[in-house]
């Protein structure tokens, strides 16, 4: 599973692109050319979610399917974090924690998009969690 989030591009009168995020009011960004649009869109979309996080609001679930629409991935950091809060379901940090052997606020860190756990941790949070970890290059 990989997470997008679908944006709209439309041409600036002026020049350039300017984008926003369907599912995601606050987020929106420009770029004078395509590729800067994109590699912008791409950082606006970590920086909100990042933000939505430590400000512990919702994180909407990304619309699928839109017509004229990018789809977005944020950094790996931050896909990591959502993808394994999904994994995670109604579970509580505790029973991670209990899970993986561990302290609270190291299962905390896992959910830290600040923090970069390694492949050894991030395969054995996801096997506790009836997962498997895959990575891909894109």
């Amino acid at each position: 599973m990989a997470i997008y989030y679908p944006a709209t591009f439309q041409p600036d009168p002026t020049g350039g692109f300017c984008v926003q995020f369907i599912d995601l009011d606050e987020a929106f960004t420009e770029g004078d050319t395509m590729e800067e649009a994109l590699f912008n869109a791409a950082e606006v979309l970590t920086l909100t979610l990042q933000g939505r996080m430590d400000e512990g609001q919702d994180i909407p679930e990304p619309s699928q399917n839109v017509s004229c629409a990018h789809d977005i991935a944020p950094d790996a950091k931050t896909q990591a974090v959502l993808l394994l809060r999904h994994a995670r379901g109604s579970r509580t940090l505790a029973d991670l924690a209990r899970a993986l052997n561990t302290s609270w606020p190291q299962a905390k860190r896992l959910e830290d998009p600040r923090h970069w756990p390694s492949l050894k941790t991030l395969d054995r949070a996801a096997r506790v969690l009836g997962k498997r970890l895959v990575l891909s290059m894109e």
